[in-house]
């Protein structure tokens, strides 16, 4: 029954991102009319956000408020953030109006995966086996959601807001009725940094934490990049006669969709890869299938090359997993569960705050330097992919050398 109410948890959580997330892109080129360095700015607020918020509210849900109950308001005002960000279409009031509905949104993706590895364990299950099948319905909220508003025509509207609204509002109420997560609260002899909650950040004391954050940092600069500019991207083939009808075109949110169903199959094989190969060589998995996922887009196309599209959405199942869930249970295994919740923030910290800021920021930048009209044009994007590919790269090889990992089976 557990497993059950975990899975409408994270089938919830993520329908509720992907309601905007990956057509957010193609409503602000097309609809509103923003360029390539506005769009970045507005994936960028997920970053920026992800900076503080997980780690202050892990925090207060580690020492003051139950897990449950903190995700339960953080989501009421999220979905309050996002209703206002549907009535805006200025740069400057929406771009506010985003800040706040992610600011709010992004620590629960932490204090979700804190609930269920608190439940699992008061259940006397084995996280590593048993969080992969439950976190598997997240995907399968993420593409309900993406099909939803391709399908209905709201990928290119404002309703999308609403839609994502409606799901933080049912989540809220949900999230009160979850298992009631313990807090440790404040003792006499506690230290500052023990009584303000910030012992996870002694985390980078120890050398190999220390590099598996910086090196989750870097990857994260890749997370937001194809959620960001996919849909923008593949659209923009409408310029062109010969893409204009394709499948692919007319429908891209779906397209992009196969990301998330490669995902639900990645998603059962951490396990198995966990125990055999280790975290090391799990995450390094990871940053090479980012690799192919960026030059896959860069050499393919809406017609002939539809293929390679359709391998680079299977591509990313592999790359985002293996790095991003991987990740969440490797932390959660080598930090106390007094910190649990912190840790976890800490790890959204890395991620999702400064890697996928720098890396919405740069890809922004990267993209209005090469393509001349990103929402009406696909000349120069296959530039920018191939630059995102060669930083994968990098990235793989520098954390093959740096990160010391023994793996015991």
């Amino acid at each position: 029954m557990k497993k059950f109410r975990l899975a409408v948890l994270f089938f919830l959580q993520f329908f509720i991102w992907g309601a905007w997330l990956i057509s957010l892109g193609s409503y602000l080129g097309s609809v509103l009319g923003f360029h390539g360095g506005q769009i970045g700015s507005f994936y960028a607020t997920m970053g920026v956000t992800s900076l503080f918020m997980p780690a202050i509210m892990g925090i207060v849900a580690d020492r003051w408020i139950p897990a449950q109950k903190l995700l339960g308001i953080c989501h009421f005002i999220s979905a309050i953030c996002i209703v206002y960000a549907s009535t805006q279409t200025e740069y400057a009031s929406l771009y506010f109006a985003m800040l706040m509905a992610v600011g709010f949104y992004m620590p629960t993706i932490a204090l979700s995966n804190s609930v269920a590895y608190n439940a699992l364990e008061t259940a006397g299950l084995d996280t590593v086996k048993a969080f992969p099948p439950i976190r598997i319905w997240g995907t399968i909220g993420f593409i309900a959601a993406m099909w939803t508003v391709d399908f209905t025509g709201f990928a290119k509207s404002n309703i999308q807001f609403y839609v994502s609204a409606v799901a933080s509002v049912l989540l809220a109420v949900y999230s009160f009725t979850l298992p009631a997560c313990p807090i440790s609260g404040k003792k006499e002899n506690d230290s500052f940094v023990e009584a303000f909650g910030l012992k996870a950040f002694t985390l980078f004391k120890q050398k190999r934490m220390a590099i598996f954050f910086i090196f989750s940092m870097l990857l994260g600069a890749a997370l937001q990049i194809t959620n960001g500019f996919g849909d923008l991207y593949i659209g923009s083939f409408a310029s062109e006669p010969i893409y204009e009808k394709t499948f692919g075109v007319q429908h891209s949110v779906m397209l992009i969709s196969l990301s998330q169903i490669s995902e639900t199959l990645c998603i059962l094989l951490i396990p198995f890869f966990l125990r055999r190969f280790g975290i090391k060589k799990v995450m390094l998995i990871s940053m090479f299938a980012w690799v192919l996922r960026f030059g896959l887009f860069g050499l393919g196309d809406p017609g002939t090359g539809v293929w390679m599209f359709v391998l680079s959405m299977l591509v990313y199942g592999v790359a985002f997993d293996f790095f991003n869930i991987s990740g969440s249970l490797f932390v959660d295994k080598e930090t106390d569960t007094s910190i649990r919740s912190s840790a976890q923030g800490l790890f959204m910290i890395m991620t999702n705050g400064f890697g996928a800021t720098i890396g919405s920021l740069a890809a922004g930048v990267v993209i209005r330097h090469f393509v001349p009209a990103p929402a009406t044009s696909s000349v120069g994007w296959d530039v920018a992919w191939f630059i995102f590919a060669g930083y994968a790269a990098v990235v793989g090889i520098l954390f093959a050398i740096m990160f010391k990992y023994e793996h015991k089976r």
